[in-house]
């Protein structure tokens, strides 16, 4: 009975450990995820950009934005130069890590220029940093307006579709 009562402290004391430990990760993803929507907010470009990977890839909210950290920063410059990019401010994450909690991964909603906007992505911690490899952003939709937006992008998508399919 004393081994197994030992066994279980262990058990216990080795989960609370582990727990603590992601949830400081957690923290610091927050606090890089925070700190790049206010690098852009503040038109601070070299903060936005030094917590990319060197392969960061941005998912934008129009079919044809497949940003690599290159074009994407050569679209965003003129806008940081202007002093003004763009404000996301998030409503609410939730942040989730592999089993030695070296990639995270995390969805998102924002308070958008654009309203409410929804971010996802992953993170890898590298050189004990963790720094952002992908971002998505979408426009959220409500439901009940579905139909009416399916009308307005049918037309410029359509044509957008047969480019793509065409290129394959």
């Amino acid at each position: 009975m004393k081994r197994i009562c030992i066994l279980m402290l262990l058990g216990f004391t080795f989960a609370h450990a582990q727990t603590n430990l992601e949830n400081k990760e957690r923290v610091k993803v927050h606090g890089v995820l925070d700190n790049w929507h206010k690098a852009a907010a503040d038109a601070d470009f070299e903060k936005y950009f030094e917590v990319m990977t060197p392969s960061f890839v941005f998912l934008g909210t129009d079919a044809s934005e497949y940003w690599t950290r290159s074009t994407f920063a050569a679209y965003a410059k003129p806008y940081f130069d202007k002093g003004k990019a763009w404000k996301f401010t998030r409503i609410e994450r939730h942040i989730y890590f592999n089993y030695d909690r070296t990639t995270a991964w995390f969805d998102e909603l924002l308070d958008t220029q654009m309203k409410i906007c929804r971010g996802s992505g992953v993170l890898l911690r590298q050189n004990g940093q963790w720094k952002i490899a992908q971002y998505v952003l979408s426009m959220t939709i409500p439901n009940d307006n579905s139909e009416e937006v399916i009308k307005i992008k049918t037309p410029i998508e359509d044509v957008q579709l047969d480019k793509i399919k065409n290129l394959k």
